[in-house]
């Protein structure tokens, strides 16, 4: 394995006015730059405005610059609220308009929801393996009713932050292996 550091995307996965997910990546991403074993960035789906998959020739510049953003990626972790039992319909999109890029590289999932966004997780690790994406097994998941405040600040338990280390922990081990994987395909 090479010394370069793994780039991992901390992908937002709602785009809903009022959304949470900000404050939850941003939180991750803090603990995570202190431990200096990557390079961890923010990647927000509202940015890159996809539209609906289908419905255009998929040439857009949206979707080109998310393909490119994902290939550059060594890794995820995709901060995921459960609506309606299961992900953000922006999040299966934006899923969707990628393939290739998403290929050989690892993911954790960071869930919240009334029941810590389980429901949306079992989703989206099904959806992963179809596009090949290793997800590792520690799964931090947050209460609406214990983390956050008034269901819109989000106020973590400390006890917490070791299954978030642990996660990223098995995101950069993966991800390291299967870079080399991908070197060879």
């Amino acid at each position: 394995m090479t010394s370069e550091k793994l780039n991992i995307g901390i992908i937002l996965g709602s785009t809903r006015e009022g959304r949470v997910s900000p404050q939850v990546g941003e939180w991750v991403k803090g603990i995570a730059d202190k431990r200096g074993d990557a390079n961890y960035e923010i990647v927000d789906i509202a940015d890159f405005q996809l539209p609906f998959l289908g419905t255009t020739d998929g040439t857009e510049k949206g979707i080109v610059d998310w393909n490119e953003k994902l290939t550059s990626l060594d890794g995820f972790i995709f901060i995921a609220q459960e609506y309606n039992h299961s992900i953000t319909g922006a999040l299966k999109n934006a899923l969707d308009h990628a393939r290739e890029a998403w290929n050989n590289k690892a993911a954790g999932i960071v869930s919240y929801g009334s029941t810590g966004g389980a429901r949306a997780a079992e989703h989206l690790r099904g959806i992963m393996g179809e596009l090949m994406i290793a997800d590792v097994r520690v799964h931090p998941t947050f209460s609406l009713f214990t983390d956050f405040e008034n269901f819109t600040t989000f106020k973590p338990a400390e006890l917490h932050l070791k299954n978030v280390n642990e996660m990223l922990d098995q995101v950069i081990a993966w991800g390291g292996a299967l870079k080399t994987l991908r070197k060879y395909s």
